[in-house]
């Protein structure tokens, strides 16, 4: 059996998610927010990095898994992995504890990005048979 090094980035991303939205709803109900952020800045803010997440998250877990699936080497998806994963904590806790802009949202927007162009750029050459790896 094969053990994919994107599992664990697939794994951690999706309990992140979990953290994200629980506390959407707990937010929602210490306010008594039905629907939208009640005008409730505290509230808009997880709404939104909730939405950020799902906004970015799901094309970087994909863009890595085919860089696990086409073979290019374990530490370059563990680089993307690790790379995501610190940019979404660091975006999550910037953007639920700052209003405006913050450094965890600077390092956030980065490394996503980072993890976006990298994995598109490994899946693009991917198709051309290119690869880091074993040939």
């Amino acid at each position: 059996m094969r053990i994919f090094a994107s599992s664990i980035y697939v794994g951690l991303m999706a309990l992140l998610l979990v953290v994200l939205s629980l506390r959407v709803i707990r937010l929602r109900y210490r306010h008594k927010v039905e629907i939208g952020d009640g005008g409730v800045p505290e509230l808009h803010r997880a709404i939104r990095a909730h939405a950020n997440f799902i906004e970015y998250v799901p094309l970087a877990l994909l863009l890595i898994l085919m860089a696990d699936l086409v073979g290019h080497e374990k530490w370059v998806v563990h680089l993307l992995g690790i790379a995501l994963l610190i940019g979404r904590l660091a975006h999550a806790y910037g953007f639920t504890t700052t209003p405006g802009l913050s450094p965890g949202r600077g390092l956030g927007v980065a490394l996503t990005t980072l993890v976006l162009v990298a994995g598109a750029g490994l899946a693009i050459a991917a198709f051309f048979g290119i690869r880091v790896g074993p040939v």
